[in-house]
């Protein structure tokens, strides 16, 4: 049967980790924002060519 752990080893988190990781998620999410929205205004000025 399987073994269940009754201890937690607990690691020391610092500010400027928890800040590393929020502006690494920020730029990911303004990356994924900006190529979207490029994709949509391509998407739509091709819908305008071929079917406006």
């Amino acid at each position: 049967m399987a073994e269940h752990k009754t201890t937690y080893d607990f690691v020391e988190v610092k500010a400027g980790d928890i800040l590393a990781e929020r502006q690494a998620e920020w730029h990911g999410f303004t990356t994924f924002v900006t190529w979207s929205t490029g994709t949509i205004a391509v998407v739509l000025l091709l819908m305008l060519i071929f079917l406006g």
